[in-house]
């Protein structure tokens, strides 16, 4: 009996630990964001001071500067760009992904896992070694500074991650429950539509949110093969940066402003993300 309360507060006290060391490292990982807010809200002069000044009085000058009321360039058509292009893209990426993942895992077709480490290989590739050669196609093909090029480039880029992940989650739905849906006269269209994206909506909504945030974080290809038109809200953002000098407080608003549509997006779909991440994981 007393080994067993013994071994009670033991396990006990392992969990306490390691709850401590996880907000320890919450709290570490939140300091930068935090402070990055916080700087956002105070005047350049404040801002650029050493060591930082904390109780430094709040303005909105930052924010203001961002959004162009004194003077500047407007951020609504790159931040509408980026929302463009991330949404079309990772549309696009989940109607591919799932019909290719559904052939890879319930109906897996001859050598399935080659095809799987090919789609793997090509995230190998360093990202600017393809760059000369599809900013002369796009050059070529009149397509700079067009939001479709980036929408093109951001599903071919996030598509095979797509596919790897949708796979594992798509390995989990019941074989028996697609069977009865075909014995029903379902085709393959309603059965990806009404059978196998409701159960793996998790996974699904984790892929989607992935994908969303790296098309929406990309930089190196929009900056190259974009100029006025197409331009997105990472380009934007290094606008900030001129010959005069680093803006502090005026990037600290712009960042946390164009951090906000992901931060939002992870915060809403979080327990999908959680549910369709840990989907397998426990037999």
């Amino acid at each position: 009996m007393s080994s067993s309360i013994a071994v009670k507060h033991k396990g006990q006290r392992k969990g306490l630990g390691l709850g401590l060391v996880a907000w320890l490292l919450g709290i570490v990982f939140f300091l930068p964001i935090a402070w990055m807010a916080l700087t956002s809200f105070h005047s350049e002069t404040d801002a650029a001071t050493n060591p930082p000044s904390f109780g430094a009085a709040l303005t909105l000058d930052g924010y203001r500067e961002f959004f162009g009321t004194g003077g500047g360039a407007s951020p609504w058509p790159a931040l509408i760009n980026s929302t463009v292009a991330s949404l079309a893209s990772t549309l696009f990426v989940l109607l591919l992904a799932l019909p290719a993942a559904y052939a890879l895992s319930i109906r897996p077709v001859k050598k399935w896992t080659d095809v799987l480490f090919f789609f793997l290989s090509t995230k190998m590739l360093p990202v600017v070694a393809g760059l000369l050669p599809i900013y002369l196609f796009a050059k070529n093909t009149d397509m700079l500074d067009n939001i479709w090029l980036l929408v093109i480039l951001y599903t071919s880029m996030n598509l095979p991650i797509a596919v790897w992940m949708m796979h594992s989650f798509l390995a989990e739905v019941p074989v028996a429950v697609i069977e009865a849906a075909r014995v029903d006269g379902a085709r393959l269209p309603t059965i990806l539509a009404r059978v196998v994206a409701p159960i793996a909506l998790p996974g699904i909504a984790a892929t989607a949110l992935i994908c969303f945030i790296f098309s929406w974080n990309e930089l190196l290809f929009a900056r190259v093969l974009t100029g006025v038109v197409a331009e997105t809200a990472p380009v934007f953002l290094t606008g900030f940066i001129t010959s005069q000098g680093l803006f502090l407080a005026k990037v600290c608003a712009a960042s946390l402003v164009i951090s906000l549509p992901v931060l939002a997006a992870g915060f809403a779909a979080q327990d999908k993300l959680v549910q369709g991440l840990s989907l397998g994981a426990v037999k």
